[in-house]
Order: C-alpha cells, then sequence, then structure tokens
C-alpha cells in the first residue's frame, strides 16, 4: 500500500470510511462490519475515519466508534501504525436528521465520549464535523486547539469547511492544522478550490463520499462513462478508477470511502496501485 502524509504521521494512499456501517441501510449482522474493517488492515489501510454522529438511534451515540474499537481489538495482527480519525459538532436526535452543535461545551464533552468509546488516552485525529452557523467559527476551531495542548487528541482537522473557515483554521490553530475532509467526487467538485488550498498549505484533504455516495457508487461507471471506458482499458472497476484519479490530482488527497462490506474495501484499497496516464487523468478531470 502506497502511503501518504497526515500532519506529523504516515497513513495509507486509501482510507475506510465507517459511516455505512452505522446509519441507514448498516448490515443487519455486526460481525459483516467487522470483518470489513479487518478486511481493510488486510489490505494495508492504516486510516479508518468515524464519527460520534454515526449512529441511527438518540440512545447509541457513538455506535461507529465503538464498532471500530471493537474490530481492532479483535484484529490479530498488529494495529499499533493505525491512525483513527473521529469527529464531533453533527448530532443526530435518531429522526433520521442531521443537526449541529459546534459550541465549546459540546466538543468538549464530546470528545470525552469518543475517547472513552475508542478506548484511547488520545484520538489520532480529531475533526469538527460540521461549521455551526450560530456558532463563531474560531471559537469551534479553538477547542481543537486546548485538544491539542491537552494531550488528548494528536492532530487536529476540520470537515465540510470553506476556503475561507480552512485559512481561519490554520490561524487560530498556529499552523496546527493538518487535515481538511470536504466531499469530493466526479459528481460533486465543488470542493476543488478546497483541494487547491490544502495542495498549496500542505494540508492533507480527505474526499468523503469520493465515490459518490452510498446509494450511487455501485453505478459510477454508468453515471460517468469516461471512468468506465478507462476502467475497461485497465481491466480495473470504475470505482478503482475514481479512487487512482482523486491519488492523482494532488499528492495531498487521501479518499476515504465507506464501506461495508470487505469485497469492497479490498476493491478501493487495490486503487492505490492503479497507475493513470497523465493523459486519462486530464480526461477523467474534464467537465
Amino acid at each position: 500500500m502506497q502511503t501518504r502524509t497526515l500532519g506529523s504521521t504516515t497513513v495509507s494512499a486509501i482510507g475506510l470510511g465507517g459511516m455505512p456501517m452505522s446509519i441507514e441501510g448498516r448490515p443487519d449482522d455486526r460481525s459483516r462490519s467487522i470483518a470489513t474493517v479487518h478486511a481493510a488492515l488486510d489490505a494495508g489501510i492504516t486510516l479508518i475515519d468515524t464519527a460520534d454522529a454515526y449512529h441511527l438511534h438518540a440512545d447509541e451515540v457513538g455506535h461507529n466508534e465503538s464498532l471500530i474499537a471493537e474490530a481492532l481489538a479483535s484484529y490479530g495482527g498488529d494495529t499499533t501504525d493505525v491512525l483513527v480519525a473521529t469527529k464531533g459538532g453533527h448530532t443526530r436526535p435518531g429522526d433520521g436528521s442531521w443537526q449541529v452543535d459546534g459550541s465549546p461545551a459540546h466538543l468538549r464533552e464530546a470528545v470525552d465520549g469518543s475517547l472513552k468509546r475508542l478506548g484511547v488516552e488520545a484520538i489520532g485525529l480529531y475533526q469538527l464535523h460540521r461549521p455551526d452557523p450560530s456558532v463563531p467559527y474560531a471559537e469551534s476551531v479553538g477547542v481543537l486547539g486546548e485538544l491539542l495542548d491537552a494531550g488528548k487528541i494528536r492532530l487536529a482537522g476540520i470537515s465540510n469547511a470553506s476556503v475561507a473557515q480552512i485559512r481561519e483554521a490554520q490561524e487560530v490553530l498556529g499552523g496546527r492544522l493538518a487535515s481538511v475532509q470536504n466531499q469530493f467526487s466526479p459528481a460533486f467538485r465543488d470542493s476543488e478550490e478546497e483541494l487547491r488550498a490544502c495542495d498549496e498549505l500542505g494540508l492533507a484533504f480527505l474526499p468523503w463520499s469520493p465515490l459518490g455516495g452510498i446509494s450511487n457508487a455501485a453505478e459510477l461507471g454508468s453515471r460517468h462513462a469516461a471512468f468506465a471506458e478507462v476502467a475497461q482499458a485497465h481491466g480495473a472497476s470504475p470505482q478503482q478508477v475514481t479512487l487512482a484519479w482523486e491519488l492523482a490530482l494532488s499528492p495531498v488527497v487521501v479518499p476515504i470511502p465507506g464501506s461495508s462490506r470487505p469485497e469492497t474495501i479490498r476493491d478501493s484499497a487495490a486503487a492505490a496501485e492503479l497507475d493513470l496516464s497523465d493523459d486519462e487523468v486530464a480526461r477523467l478531470s474534464a467537465r
């Protein structure tokens, strides 16, 4: 598995997003999710992304964090190099909606809950999940600085951020911002400007829903003909070509495709070994 830099550490070029294991449509069989995490680790993936808001019911906050912790604890191999990234600032009241709470009080409470569920003394990467319009951004991000100083988190990141917010977060944290996690895929390219900002600043850019989302990933090739054609030329899947294309856009990109099946994360992990020509990258990048 190729590697990339995230803050002060090195991670696999492809990560694993845990959300499909815990929200709507999640597997009834918990063991399938555990097997998915184990398959990712077997494939050399060392970045696993989760969040305390990845759950269904109001009484199971942190469902995915607990699941990831269980999978790591039950894995037969060495997991010391695995970076678990989690997020706070989103809430799910249990009615299917997503709410935001970026207040310092909530974030301080949320990180303590995540620490307990993950069973660690310090979280590898802690990210502000989404800006809260009712809270000054600097106040929310400032909590990440407090957590870094207190040793509760090792790296700090932000998610769903604009270029202005990326620069503000970097300033508030005194240059200690490590990563930005925004939506990015062949179907959603609105974060291209943020990707360029991360490239300029040397920040890891972590595309979420890099294959277009849970409900659309399987149809990626039929929705985007160029990706299907390049995939056929390489004897690869359109999903692999998509991840390889994203990796080719910048050395700061680390896609985190979500998965709840061992076979899909194995397919995604193999994308790190797929080399695309400059002409292919240009063709895939064309609108």
